[in-house]
């Protein structure tokens, strides 16, 4: 589908990151209209007509709310003409609930991947956060695709300057964080890691390469107590400068601060998630991933 017949969709606070895309893909950005009434139910408006093919654009943290309003849109857009339409949610909710952990507890992964793959032509995210399955492709019903956050990341901790350790918290992440570590022609390093409760966990480093900085990396921050527990591994460890990257800053309430208090130099994050923390751009690796083919 050639570019001229792509259009994304924004509503009003991801529209920044919607124009970041449109620029680097070269295709007009139209915004969506929300009105909330008394009762709390929401309008969609959309532009009419819709292109061939249509992309709305939303990261769905703060899930409950967007969910609804990201469904309704895709069908505005059907009704006014699109003959496709396509999810770009950077931050992608509900993924580790990827079983009943205990009896009379849904699969919430299945859930939201089922409804969104009903709906949509295509979904489009970052980095999310996979347990017991690898691919996205085994859980939605229609094209999904995860884009590498690698990239980005790998770029920033570069400018960091030569001999910075890429440390992971887990052992989960040792894939993701090699990739980072190759590109950023760094070395790497991973941990072991306890959870002994939502915010006490516990991270043992073995012998570290040498190194006077390091950059831990996340895919998501939450509680922030498993990046504060690996800062403080570090620099038990005896690493003095101690930075962090997080691809989704979804920071609970005293998230942040714990973080920085563990002694985190520096704490920065992608914008797929909108937050003060945000330093790294990865607009460009969406738009690489969605350009039409000719």
């Amino acid at each position: 589908m050639r570019s001229s017949q792509t259009k994304l969709f924004a509503f009003p606070e991801s529209a920044r990151f919607a124009r970041q895309i449109g620029r680097a893909m070269h295709v007009r950005v139209a915004p969506i209209r929300v009105h909330r009434f008394p009762d709390r139910e929401t309008l969609i408006r959309v532009g009419s007509p819709a292109p061939a093919r249509a992309v709305i654009v939303r990261s769905l943290d703060d899930p409950n709310s967007k969910l609804v309003e990201v469904l309704l849109a895709a069908d505005a857009l059907r009704r006014a003409g699109a003959s496709s339409v396509e999810l770009v949610a950077p931050y992608m909710p509900y993924m580790r609930q990827d079983k009943a952990f205990a009896p009379g507890e849904p699969v919430s992964q299945r859930v939201i991947a089922s409804i969104l793959g009903r709906n949509f032509d295509a979904v489009f995210t970052m980095e999310p956060h996979l347990h017991r399955i690898r691919s996205l492709t085994e859980v939605f019903p229609t094209r999904a695709v995860s884009v590498s956050a690698a990239p980005a990341i790998a770029s920033w901790v570069k400018g960091r300057g030569a001999g910075t350790l890429v440390a992971g918290p887990d052992e989960e992440s040792t894939r993701w964080v090699k990739a980072i570590a190759r590109q950023a022609e760094a070395s790497w390093v991973v941990g072991k890691k306890r959870r002994l409760g939502d915010r006490d966990v516990r991270i043992h480093f073995g012998t570290l390469p040498a190194a006077m900085r390091a950059v831990v990396v996340d895919d998501i921050a939450s509680s922030g107590a498993t990046m504060a527990a690996a800062i403080r591994a570090l620099r038990s460890a005896g690493i003095k400068q101690v930075e962090a990257v997080v691809v989704h800053a979804i920071f609970a309430p005293g998230a942040l601060t714990m973080i920085r208090r563990a002694g985190a130099r520096r704490v920065v994050s992608c914008d797929t998630v909108a937050h003060p923390t945000n330093a790294i751009r990865v607009a460009g690796l969406f738009a690489a991933a969605l350009k039409p083919t000719r």
